[in-house]
């Protein structure tokens, strides 16, 4: 396929998948009010609308005769209103419209991976059929038209004759916009269709010219002529819809026209050249405002949507600007000369990218409504193949995480939401309510931010973990020692070793030893941790830990010795200078620091890292106060070198096959001078050395 099919392809992926989340979610709240609003209904059929033309543009058959269905069940409902289907029949009607949102999804997979798409589409085909035929059975009034019978009433008017595109097919619809498609661009009658869905969001009173374009691929040559018309009764109702035809692909240009009238030939608009259009022509001028009088077209245009690997070459080629400019800043060169005028556009050139930064960045954050929303159709349907009630609950779902990192942990999250529903959650009602809770279960997805990382919290209020069988089942798998005593944190990471697995039994979701492993390998894999506590009979809470991003951040450059070492701003108290006497020196817990009435730990960074050279007398070097999650301590290093804003880059691949990450190294950054400072993390740092106190 060529490039322009490539982005064509890109496009109909994108906009169809979001379509279906947005399908998700009207079923999921429409199943929870047990009924169809009437803007649900409206909403479902213009979704299956729009999914029906965009696939048959694309020739993507089956998805296109599914969706066609679906929209002939909820055009039923829409001219009948949701009372057509008998209540005891409700059930079945979410069943049918969430089996065909996994069948589109499972075919826009196909797509995706380039494999063909499913030929026999019979059964879920005769499964709508079949309930059209129910409720139509039980309608009091005559069978509904099929959709496509509305359409064409909609759009209904005498055949044009060919040459007669410029004039009224109904007298009644007098004001017109003529489009031309690029040329060369085929399928033009189906091109067409898609721009009259695209209509409709702005007005759906209008007739066009030619008609049947849906259904009729002998029109292609006439539009490819002579252009494609659609006519309105007004005016204003024209200049409303003139938006659509700026903004649907393919569109080469457009002419706003009236019956009976011929337009000069000046008047034709490139959507692309509107502004000097307008500037050149004056009656194009005039025709402008039609344009910028739509208040939904205004809207439209206030959101595009971009590559994710553009946005990646974007942060690729900031970050070389952020050393490139460390390193003219600081160059050896500059040292010792007093240069005020230099040192002034220094400080405004450091203002500068710190904002190229902070929008880039900003480019790629998305919230993770979109990821934690999906997890409520896993509920649902685990809910109903395991037989138990289960509601979620969502906190802080407008929390931004960078793009990368949410697509990174969806899985994870989906993986712990299936354990919470089948091993946390009790296996009957009758469990719960002895003892002594709400016979309804409860998930809870909460996310925040603490500065540098985003917390993630995945909460059951099931029977929590069971550490006694966990510690057998690691015992008879060789992963613990029999002998050995383990803490609760030490068993409950068990459950994250490769091919551990509490169930007796395979089942649809879990025994099959991949689940808790997949998890701490994918979160680990965007530069995450997770935990797992569990209190018996309470519940169980898994903790992800996930860096807001993983490109640029401001650090403090510490030395020890020849050493270079970034602790992250966002992980610093304070800094301190203190004397021998200030420190405590316990058998058991190590050398402590007091601050504020509280101990601290005093890690000393040259023995963490067994480096030859450093200080070894507290008053000559300085203690860093550092936080991250629940570890604060003070790390004593040589000097501070000063704040400065560096590019992360990740550790290669053969030194990471080491497990450095496990002794708190999250990766390294070059300086200015082209020296390379290692990045800490402050977190895993205290875990590597917490058993030596």
């Amino acid at each position: 396929m060529g490039s322009g099919n490539d982005s064509i392809l890109d496009m109909y992926l994108y906009e169809t998948n979001t379509l279906l989340e947005q399908l998700d979610g009207i079923l999921l709240a429409a199943e929870q009010a047990d009924t169809f609003s009437q803007d649900s209904v409206n909403e479902i059929f213009r979704i299956m609308h729009t999914v029906k033309g965009s696939s048959a543009m694309m020739e993507f058959s089956s998805l296109m005769t599914v969706a066609h269905r679906i929209e002939d069940l909820f055009f039923v409902i829409r001219e009948k209103t949701i009372e057509v289907v008998p209540e005891q029949l409700r059930p079945e009607l979410f069943d049918i419209v969430f089996q065909a949102v996994d069948f589109f999804r499972g075919e826009i997979e196909k797509v995706e991976n380039g494999e063909p798409l499913s030929q026999s589409i019979d059964s879920i085909v005769n499964k709508i059929n079949s309930y059209i035929d129910k409720i139509q059975g039980n309608a009091p009034a005559e069978p509904a038209p099929a959709p496509a019978a509305q359409e064409k009433a909609e759009e209904a008017a005498p055949a044009a004759p060919a040459g007669a595109a410029l004039s009224a097919v109904n007298p009644d619809y007098r004001f017109g916009v003529q489009v031309f498609f690029d040329e060369g661009s085929g399928m033009e009658n189906l091109r067409a269709f898609m721009l009259l869905s695209s209509i409709r969001d702005f007005c759906t009173d209008f007739v066009a010219s030619p008609e049947n374009v849906e259904n009729d691929p002998s029109t292609s040559e006439i539009i490819a002529d002579q252009g494609f018309v659609v006519w309105f009764r007004t005016a204003g109702e024209r200049d409303a819809a003139v938006g659509a035809a700026t903004t649907t692909g393919s569109v080469r240009a457009y002419q706003t026209v009236e019956a009976k009238s011929e337009p000069a030939p000046e008047e034709i608009k490139a959507p692309v050249e509107e502004k000097s259009a307008a500037a050149e022509a004056p009656k194009a001028a005039a025709a402008a405002p039609a344009v910028a009088k739509a208040p939904q077209h205004a809207t439209k245009e206030s959101l595009i949507s971009v590559s994710l690997g553009k946005l990646d070459q974007l942060m690729a080629v900031v970050s070389e600007i952020v050393i490139t400019e460390s390193m003219v800043t600081a160059s050896p060169d500059l040292k010792g000369l007093r240069l005020d005028n230099f040192s002034k556009s220094a400080r405004e050139l450091r203002k500068l990218t710190d904002d190229l930064q902070d929008v880039s960045m900003s480019l790629r954050m998305v919230p993770v409504s979109n990821t934690f929303q999906k997890m409520n159709r896993i509920v649902r349907d685990m809910s109903k193949k395991l037989g138990k009630r289960a509601k979620l609950t969502l906190i802080g779902e407008d929390t931004e995480v960078d793009k990368t990192i949410v697509d990174g942990i969806s899985d994870p999250i989906m993986h712990i939401v299936r354990n919470s529903m089948d091993h946390g959650l009790e296996e009957t009602e009758a469990d719960r309510i002895a003892a002594g809770k709400d016979p309804v279960g409860e998930i809870t997805l909460a996310a925040r931010h603490t500065g540098s990382e985003v917390i993630i919290e995945i909460r059951d209020d099931g029977k929590g973990a069971d550490t006694k069988a966990i510690l057998n089942k690691a015992i008879r798998q060789g992963l613990a020692d029999p002998d050995h005593e383990y803490s609760q944190k030490d068993i409950l990471n068990f459950m994250m070793m490769p091919g551990f697995s509490t169930n007796t039994e395979v089942t649809e979701f879990s025994g099959r030893g991949v689940g808790m492993d997949v998890v701490k390998k994918n979160v680990a894999d965007v530069g995450g941790t997770v935990s797992i506590t569990s209190e018996w009979g309470k519940g169980m809470t898994t903790t992800l830990k996930i860096p807001l991003t993983m490109a640029i951040m401001d650090g403090m450059e510490v030395s020890v010795g020849e050493s270079l070492f970034t602790i992250p701003i966002n992980n610093i108290l304070s800094s301190m200078k203190v004397g021998a006497g200030d420190i405590i020196h316990d058998p058991a817990q190590g050398e402590m620091l007091k601050i504020r009435d509280n101990f601290y730990h005093v890690l000393r960074a040259k023995d963490i890292f067994q480096l030859e050279d450093g200080r070894e007398n507290v008053e000559e070097g300085i203690l860093i106060w550092v936080e991250a999650g629940e570890h604060s301590y003070c790390l004593f290093v040589d000097e501070l070198l000063g704040e400065q804003q560096i590019v992360v880059k990740p550790l290669p691949n053969f030194v990471n096959n080491f497990g450095i990450k496990n002794y708190g190294i999250t990766g390294c950054s070059i300086l200015g001078d082209g020296s390379i400072s290692i990045i800490l993390d402050i977190a895993n740092l205290y875990t590597a050395v917490e058993n030596v106190y």
